[in-house]
């Protein structure tokens, strides 16, 4: 593999607290040396990162890829050199052939790091665990329902105990299936004023209570992903000052958008969870600021044919993994936060999440590296994204910041 040396450019590493003119040297896939080059050292090649960003590679939390190759594709384009799959997929990663062809697909594509979700229970119904053992052998890095709620409190209780006495963590999406029944959008005014069905915030909240009461009694190690309330904040808030294992994240849409954007019924508003309230919106934002949560693009590719339906009948989501790095720094400057820490929520805290040495730039890292020009400006078309789902509600928007080159394990995979 070619020893790279990328020089010029602004090295930036959350993790190292580093915010430096720094040159950066990469050997055998891994980071070799920063600023001055190791002796001996000739690089067989040369970047120029003259007015640009140097960071470690972007790692998202959650991202679904109906295809394969064409999103990672994507990932790579927008700067993302990590991607966490989520387990519902089509048949749900329950067992540990379909694990390991989807992470030896990935490789193959050679392009983003893969890493899957194992599936909770079997087929994802709620009622027997699936085999974590031989899952977290076959490369599942934690264990999730995905989407699907998981009913049975007591299937949960017996999940987190098997989960804590061998070190796994599990990822819930918190949304109690009873109180959110068919609903589709907030349960607010804006539902209210269009006639939709809503979702109430307790939802969310009651779901996350019964979570971190089993936690605490389990001592599992627990994530809770895509948070939408003020009053989900809240819970995890106190959970982490009393002391329990619990971590979370958020959308990168919920922090820029509410219920007001689904307008007279723009499809390309409805998400899962929906969007909520402008004081949810400024609660999942301070949790962001203050490091309480990472950002994650919630990556969902839709198609034309589920957007242009009914809002009651479109798909939820949107596509992310492009946009991710963009939306981050337009909502770090709306906040007044720093770019390093913004670069954390999107790097070091997410891997520091998976437990796994990602999301930096310290000598002998990995060599996933990000390089982006901060000043650049341009207007999104979605029609020129590379991922299959082109739905978004910032089609035509003014965008900020511009990955030009993405490197995994040391190649170059964008932008060569």
């Amino acid at each position: 593999m070619e020893k790279i040396s990328i020089k010029n450019g602004r090295l930036i590493d959350p993790r190292q607290d580093i915010d430096a003119a720094l040159d950066l040297h990469l050997a055998d896939g891994r980071v070799a040396a920063i600023g001055k080059a190791p002796d001996g050292f000739a690089d067989a090649r040369l970047i120029d990162a003259s007015e640009r960003i140097v960071c470690p590679g972007l790692v998202d939390l959650s991202a679904r890829l109906p295809g394969l190759e064409g999103e990672l594709a994507a990932a790579v384009a927008g700067g993302v050199t990590t991607v966490v799959c989520p387990p519902d997929t089509r048949p749900p990663l329950d067992e540990p052939g379909l694990v390991e062809r989807l992470v030896r697909r990935a490789a193959d594509a050679g392009l983003a790091r893969l890493l899957p979700v194992g599936a909770l229970t079997a087929s994802l119904k709620g009622e027997a665990l699936a085999e974590l053992d031989t899952l977290a052998r076959a490369g599942c890095v934690a264990f999730s329902q995905g989407r699907v709620a998981l009913v049975d409190m007591q299937v949960l209780m017996r999940a987190m105990q098997y989960a804590a006495t061998y070190g796994y963590a599990i990822w819930l999406r918190p949304q109690d299936r009873h109180l959110a029944g068919e609903g589709i959008a907030h349960d607010g005014e804006v539902a209210s004023r269009l006639g939709l069905p809503g979702i109430p915030a307790a939802a969310e909240t009651v779901a996350i209570a019964g979570a971190l009461e089993l936690a605490r009694t389990t001592g599992v190690r627990l994530h809770l992903s895509n948070l939408s309330t003020a009053g989900g904040v809240t819970l995890v808030r106190r959970a982490r000052e009393d002391g329990l294992s619990v971590t979370c994240d958020v959308g990168i849409h919920h922090l820029h958008l509410t219920e007001m954007d689904i307008g007279y019924f723009d499809s390309a508003a409805r998400f899962a969870p929906p969007l909520r309230a402008q004081r949810d919106r400024e609660a999942l934002s301070a949790a962001a600021v203050d490091g309480l949560a990472a950002i994650c693009s919630d990556h969902t590719p839709i198609d034309e044919d589920g957007k242009q339906l009914p809002f009651g009948e479109a798909e939820a989501g949107a596509t992310g993994l492009e946009l991710l790095l963009p939306l981050t720094l337009k909502w770090a400057d709306g906040a007044g936060l720093s770019l390093t820490k913004a670069l954390a929520r999107i790097t070091s805290d997410p891997a520091a999440i998976l437990g796994l040495p990602l999301g930096q730039l310290a000598v002998g890292a990995a060599a996933d590296v990000t390089i982006f020009d901060p000043l650049a400006q341009w207007t999104l078309n979605a029609n020129a994204l590379k991922s299959d789902g082109k739905s978004t509600p910032f089609n035509g928007c003014g965008m900020q910041g511009k990955v030009t080159m993405t490197l995994v394990g040391g190649r170059v995979v964008f932008g060569g």
